[in-house]
């Protein structure tokens, strides 16, 4: 069975040996393993990708030792195993204002079209709380009253609802490198209203525009800690204008139709495990 392990805390000496040795001792097969270690912030993080023999030792005998293994070295430690609960795959979906690529998401389960289960929704404004209401979810205002989240509450909700994948449908906010190692190895999906790598940043439509370009779209991608990593495109897709349409009007096409559409597509493909993420890198199953 795939388990992933992410272990996050003050750096120290010798903090992955014991997670390393006890895992290859039960009999498990690592199969990736990336390590972090930032002086200035003596920060420490590990992820770990490993095919763990279940039938050797179930999945919460090794969370239970894992936890030991983080209270005895001060790190904060989580193991996850899609396959270990005969259920739907649980979304946490965070927004910022715009509404329509959550919504889209969520017709597309009640259709049947992304086999999952919606489980809250996390904002940095109240502006998408009606949905959540609409759609009968929990809804949870991290921000203050600029926006900022408190991204400690976020993490915590996460684990509180026991999130599998975490959506950011226009989640106009950076994750920080912690919550990115916490719960890395392909489980955050991220919507950018651009198209990577031409358009980065906070403003893909005024970019091209500026550019003079008449072709626009949105990119679905896997977030990890380092942001110009690249290789992490799960979807991506585009729309073509006529010369002289205003970029009024483009970017109410990208809102309202596109980017909703490339959101469904994307997660869809995540769902279905049609792509994961190997060595920062998203493969097709099939190649595996």
């Amino acid at each position: 069975m795939q388990v992933t392990i992410t272990a996050v805390g003050p750096d120290n000496r010798g903090l992955a040996d014991p997670i390393v040795h006890y895992v290859t001792g039960v009999g498990a097969n690592i199969h990736e393993i990336q390590m972090y270690d930032h002086d200035s912030e003596r920060l420490f993080a590990m992820f770990l990708r490993l095919d763990w023999p279940a039938d050797v030792e179930p999945i919460p005998v090794l969370r239970e030792r894992i936890m030991q293994i983080g209270t005895q070295k001060g790190l904060t430690l989580r193991v996850w195993a899609r396959d270990e609960q005969n259920r739907l795959p649980r979304i946490a979906i965070c927004t910022t204002y715009r509404s329509e690529p959550a919504e889209a998401v969520l017709n597309a389960i009640k259709e049947g079209v992304i086999q999952a289960q919606p489980v809250v929704i996390i904002g940095n404004r109240d502006r998408c709380q009606s949905l959540a209401e609409k759609h009968n979810l929990d809804f949870h205002n991290i921000g203050d009253e600029r926006g900022n989240p408190d991204n400690t509450e976020m993490v915590n909700l996460f684990d509180s609802y026991d999130v599998d994948y975490v959506l950011l449908a226009r989640y106009m906010r950076v994750l920080p490198p912690n919550i990115c190692w916490s719960f890395a190895g392909g489980r955050i999906i991220n919507l950018h209203h651009g198209l990577l790598p031409s358009f980065p940043g906070f403003q893909p439509y005024e970019d091209a525009f500026s550019h003079n370009m008449l072709t626009f779209g949105a990119t679905i991608h896997f977030i990890i800690p380092e942001l110009d990593a690249g290789n992490q495109i799960i979807h991506q897709n585009a729309f073509a204008v006529s010369p002289g349409t205003p970029l009024k009007e483009i970017k109410r096409i990208g809102e309202t139709q596109h980017e909703p559409e490339c959101l469904v597509e994307g997660v869809r493909r995540v769902i279905d495990r049609e792509v994961e993420l190997h060595f920062h890198r998203v493969v097709g199953i099939e190649t595996i």
